[in-house]
């Protein structure tokens, strides 16, 4: 089980090309390629989580399934908080259990994620409903230093989850999309 601090930011991306091209210039290799991802959030009655400030999600990540526990964070230049997760052989299976024991699924987002890195930190492309964004995690000043060779200023930085961004993306657009799903945003611009 890997448990540690995390420590990110994420940034809009206007040609993913082009952050690509940067990236190896700046030393980058990809360490997994555009892969399929679903993410489930789940909650007990009430919202106990979210009030918290907590999430607990189920991710398939290609053929992989991850369960992350996410502590209630802080966001100022970067967004800080303490994750812990663990693989999971049969991710239905645990989906059930889940809803045994009171958790709800409460938000669906999916993306396809490509991974790089440079050994010290990690750097990735998210193609999603609302748009294409990238995350840079790894130490404060590497980030920071990171960004820097992507030209990307400190103004460009976003601490919001997609949760957060998908909420925003919804009042920006008037959307009716429930969940940050292809299928669902592209069902909700149909029925405008």
């Amino acid at each position: 089980m890997a448990s540690g601090k995390e420590v990110e930011i994420k940034f809009q991306i206007e040609d993913t090309s082009t952050l690509a091209r940067a990236l190896r210039a700046a030393g980058f290799r990809v360490v997994t390629k555009r892969t399929p991802e679903m993410n489930t959030l789940y909650d007990l009655p009430g919202q106990q989580l979210r009030k918290r400030g907590e999430i607990l999600r189920l991710r398939k990540y290609g053929p992989r399934w991850v369960l992350t526990h996410k502590a209630k964070g802080t966001a100022a230049r970067h967004k800080s908080r303490v994750e812990s997760e663990t693989e999971v052989e049969d991710g239905r299976k645990l989906e059930a259990i889940l809803s045994a024991l009171g958790f709800r699924p409460v938000f669906r987002y999916e993306k396809f994620r490509a991974e790089w890195s440079d050994g010290k930190g990690h750097v990735v492309i998210d193609q999603t409903p609302i748009g294409n964004f990238g995350e840079i995690e790894g130490p404060p000043h590497w980030i920071d230093r990171t960004a820097r060779a992507l030209g990307i200023g400190p103004s460009s930085y976003i601490s919001q989850s997609y949760g957060e961004l998908f909420q925003e993306w919804k009042r920006r657009t008037a959307s009716r999309a429930q969940d940050m799903t292809f299928n669902d945003v592209r069902r909700a611009k149909a029925r405008r």
